[in-house]
């Protein structure tokens, strides 16, 4: 069994859609990235990665290669879980939180873990997303940006 780690961060920006789980939230403002700044399925990425000895998700998909381009980060974990399948490991569970002041992410997260599910080809009940806000503090506070933690557990085949 090995345990991996994921971080991610974004900031809001307007013209913008907000991506998050794999899902389109109604928002006002989007996460601003290369890709589609998915921080949730970003921190899963990294975290999957961590756990196979892997390196973190800018060396395999590098804000710089056009192909990765507002991609959809759904493709990115599907890329990321062969990856981990290449050095013999089969995904557990994930848990993950989400941080953000808005949107309210509680009406979501049914639908992100049977998105998720599908591509990570896990039961939902496998899969844990939490939200929380940071009390008003830092940047997720001011609405400035949304963070994302998550680890996954990864067994040897």
């Amino acid at each position: 069994m090995r345990i991996g780690f994921g971080y991610d961060v974004h900031r809001l920006a307007e013209g913008r859609e907000l991506w998050l789980g794999g899902i389109r939230l109604e928002h006002s403002l989007g996460l601003d990235g290369h890709s589609d700044a998915d921080v949730l399925i970003h921190a899963i990425c990294d975290s999957l990665l961590g756990a196979a000895g892997l390196r973190d998700i800018g060396y395999y998909f590098p804000d710089n290669d056009q192909n990765f381009k507002n991609i959809d980060s759904k493709i990115l974990l599907a890329k990321t879980i062969q990856l981990v399948r290449n050095e013999g490991f089969e995904i557990e569970n994930i848990d993950s939180t989400v941080c953000a002041e808005n949107p309210k992410i509680n009406p979501y997260i049914d639908k992100m873990k049977e998105t998720l599910a599908e591509v990570l080809n896990i039961p939902a009940k496998n899969i844990g997303i939490k939200a929380t806000t940071t009390e008003k503090l830092g940047f997720v506070g001011k609405e400035e940006g949304i963070a994302a933690y998550a680890v996954a557990l990864l067994a040897y085949r």
